[in-house]
């Protein structure tokens, strides 16, 4: 599923938007601003409530939603978030996250994006509050595609012709199916609404793989954030 990042959810039922979340306790009450804006609170959340919601209602027990929602969703501090995150986890299990590249809907938007995987009817929660459950992790930032201008995210090969999309593919495809915990790329931990839902907010760094160039990029990134906004 991929929910429209910056719009207002009219087509979702305004019962989701009065109770953030908690649909039991809906009643005649107005709707608040913030879900007249288009930057609505929920981050994409709410289409994950009401498509959980549906599925309950449809026995569709087991089922797997991949959904792909902004970085904001992952680390989002609002109320009305962490609310629909604990609505959203005492049904379903949030099996996965997977942090994409940089650029992902280039040349399109400039949006940063992961893609999160559910368990439908599933609840994350055991009996007592705590999450029963360790989500996996997985940090795709660097997937071997270069952006062009006027052809959008290429492929890229190496030398002996090989695909370096493929490769990345089979590593991350490896590591999830398998649980593996690799330093710099995938980490396995329990979370819960509170928690950020990103691999860079748990993973170890490999510092193995670090050279002048990572250095170099840190220091630009740095120097380029202070000059975008005005400081010294």
């Amino acid at each position: 599923m991929n929910p429209p990042f910056n719009a207002i959810p009219s087509t979702v039922p305004n019962k989701y938007k009065r109770t953030n979340g908690n649909v039991s306790d809906a009643s005649d009450e107005k709707i608040p601003k913030a879900w007249t804006h288009k930057d609505e609170p929920t981050k994409g959340l709410v289409f994950v409530k009401y498509l959980s919601d549906i599925a309950k209602k449809q026995n569709w027990n087991g089922t797997k939603l991949a959904v792909l929602v902004p970085y904001s969703t992952a680390i989002g501090t609002s109320d009305t978030l962490k609310q629909f995150k604990k609505s959203i986890l005492n049904e379903s299990t949030l099996e996965a996250v997977f942090s994409l590249p940089e650029g992902i809907f280039y040349p399109g938007s400039a949006s940063s994006a992961c893609c999160m995987l559910f368990t439908l009817n599933k609840p994350h929660f055991d009996h007592e509050g705590n999450p029963n459950h360790e989500t996996f992790f997985c940090y795709c930032r660097d997937d071997g595609f270069k952006k062009r201008k006027n052809l959008g995210r290429v492929e890229q090969f190496n030398d002996k012709g090989e695909s370096i999309w493929k490769k990345k593919e089979d590593s991350w495809l490896n590591a999830f199916f398998n649980k593996k915990e690799i330093n710099g790329e995938s980490i396995q931990t329990s979370v819960s609404a509170e928690d950020e839902w990103l691999c860079e907010a748990y993973m170890k760094t490999d510092y193995s793989k670090l050279n002048q160039e990572d250095f170099q990029k840190m220091l630009n990134d740095y120097l380029g954030y202070e000059i975008i906004h005005g400081e010294s």
